[in-house]
């Protein structure tokens, strides 16, 4: 535990094993979001849980604090005509608050990521000398006894909506229902709906803007809303304009659905480039 140092942003989430037709890769929202707050310059730290089978070496230059457990989460994602089905495997340890560092629990930015019901939902209250962001996909799906994923509510919401600085959700985590984002966007300070190619919605003070994405060929959107999630957190904490941190995000995430898997995460190159808003 010594050996840790300061981290300005922090990650709370399990990294995931995803079973893919060309073999296993490392995904989970901490690791994306973890490689795009490391690439836009900031100090990261990682509490999760894994097992041997987790290539954490691609997570190089991240600290990370590790719960044992004998296998990792363990994901398989399916295309289908239905759209995408997902099985869950194997499920590493929760985590709780006592999980995390002493060093770790005034980081300026705290990004609850679940994505298999991991993570204690009382974390939300629990740092305050930190802005948290949450991305809460993993409390909003449940699985029968052979690991099939379906959506549910997600429980408690409103209790963690009322005590965080932001939240970043996708119109798949809430099956498209738009009447529950404005409910949602009602009692939290900022919400913002990823949706794909088109873009994403900015809920912020009783106002909402939509932002376009750069027009790209897309190849693989594994991981998008995971490095859109980061870099609004991170641009944000930067910026303190939540319009600016949209807009930013929207185009860097665009960028990374054009190249497979963990190779989305963003050059130094494309994070400048974002940065430069045009003005015609």
């Amino acid at each position: 535990m010594s050996d840790l140092h300061p981290v300005d942003y922090l990650l709370i989430g399990h990294v995931a094993v995803d079973l893919t037709p060309s073999g296993k890769q490392l995904g989970g929202t901490v690791s994306y979001s973890a490689l795009t707050a490391r690439a836009m310059g900031m100090n990261v730290g990682i509490v999760t849980s894994a097992g041997q089978d987790a290539p954490l070496s691609l997570l190089d230059g991240i600290q990370i604090f590790n719960l044992p457990t004998e296998q990792s989460t363990v994901f398989e994602n399916v295309k289908t005509e239905q759209g995408r089905k997902q099985t869950l495997h194997h499920q590493a340890a929760k985590i709780a608050f006592e999980h995390i560092p002493q060093i770790w629990r005034d980081a300026p930015i705290v990004h609850l990521a679940p994505i298999a019901q991991e993570v204690d939902a009382a974390l939300a209250s629990q740092f305050p000398d930190s802005w948290v962001g949450v991305t809460p996909q993993g409390w909003m799906r449940t699985w029968d006894d052979n690991g099939s994923v379906s959506a549910q509510a997600w429980e408690n919401s409103e209790q963690v909506l009322g005590q965080i600085g932001g939240v970043v959700m996708s119109l798949e985590d809430i099956n498209h229902n738009l009447e529950l984002v404005e409910w949602m966007a009602h009692h939290t300070r900022l919400l913002c709906l990823t949706e794909g190619e088109q873009g994403a919605v900015l809920h912020w003070h009783g106002d909402r803007r939509r932002y376009r994405p750069i027009k790209v060929e897309e190849v693989d959107a594994t991981g998008a809303g995971d490095i859109f999630a980061a870099a609004f957190f991170a641009r944000l904490y930067q910026t303190k304009d939540p319009w600016e941190a949209a807009r930013f995000a929207t185009n860097l995430a665009a960028y990374s659905v054009t190249r497979v898997g963990l190779q989305g995460i963003p050059t130094h190159a494309e994070i400048e480039h974002c940065k430069m808003e045009v003005l015609s």
